[in-house]
């Protein structure tokens, strides 16, 4: 794979949610190293702090909990002046059935609703992009359940997580065709890891073992699961991309522009999805222009 080439990111500014983790400590690193500060949005603040010892240049450290939409609307209503980068990377996967202190099905209440609020109360202060963090696992659904987001009788943690990711992917498509519809140049982006080796996936589902034993043979390095984030984070690509591994099925590799499902690609789901979301969370679209 070769090295995805970081331009000098000095006087800007980025957010990296679940940056103590996973590929969010990678992204935060290398984003710190280009000469951005960063912020780490974390929930456990502990471990922020821990993580944030890794990170060179200039960091700090703030609460933020996704599945509390208090909690977002703290950390939104603290921030002051312009934010650059926005990189909408925490999530949860395959957990066992519950709820977010907001009473949502708890991945897609974390993964997609806690992005999607905090996304629209921190538009007005975004400069340049959004990127959100999905996963080749929107191909596991093959659309959002509409009428039953919460899966309230019939919860299955894969199919939970699969319907978050493509969650995140609608929001994405939504969310650039309402920055074009107004003239605004930021500019929103997804982007997957493949299989990246992390504190999510060799946990979660009732295989564990079985997870652990895959993803020590398959998995790539969160530094390379990061790498599609990355490209999509600070190169000059056309709004809405979609990047992901170039190799074998997109599980690891080099970063490139990856394809998506009809699913994904459905406006009419996608404006469907942003309504409900505005709806569940009291925030809605406001950009500066």
């Amino acid at each position: 794979m070769s090295a995805l080439q970081i331009p000098d990111l000095t006087g800007r500014t980025a957010v990296v949610t679940g940056a103590n983790s996973g590929i969010g400590l990678p992204t935060a690193q290398t984003l710190a190293r280009a000469g951005a500060h960063v912020v780490l949005a974390v929930r456990n603040l502990d471990k922020g702090e821990e993580a944030a010892t890794t990170v060179p240049g200039s960091h700090e450290v703030r609460r933020l909990d996704l599945a509390d939409l208090t909690s977002v609307r703290e950390f939104a209503a603290s921030w002051e002046g312009g934010l650059d980068l926005l990189i909408n990377n925490a999530g949860v996967m395959m957990t066992p059935e519950g709820r977010t202190k907001d009473g949502f099905e708890t991945q897609f209440g974390t993964n997609h609703l806690g992005h999607f609020a905090l996304t629209n109360l921190l538009l007005p202060h975004i400069t340049d992009r959004v990127v959100t963090v999905s996963a080749a696992a929107h191909r596991w659904v093959r659309g959002m359940n509409f009428d039953n987001l919460n899966l309230d009788g019939g919860y299955n943690p894969r199919r939970a997580y699969g319907q978050s990711k493509l969650a995140n992917l609608l929001f994405t498509l939504e969310l650039q065709r309402r920055l074009s519809e107004v003239g605004s140049t930021v500019r929103a982006f997804a982007a997957h890891p493949g299989l990246a080796m992390s504190n999510l996936g060799p946990r979660s589902g009732p295989s564990a073992r079985l997870n652990e034993v895959l993803f020590k043979v398959i998995a790539q390095t969160t530094e390379a699961g990061a790498q599609p984030t990355l490209l999509v984070a600070t190169q000059d690509l056309p709004g809405g991309s979609f990047a992901g591994p170039d190799g074998i099925s997109g599980m690891r590799g080099g970063p490139t522009l990856a394809g998506r499902t009809s699913a994904a690609s459905d406006p009419v789901a996608a404006k469907r999805l942003w309504e409900l979301s505005a709806e569940l969370t009291g925030t809605d679209f406001a950009v500066s222009t």
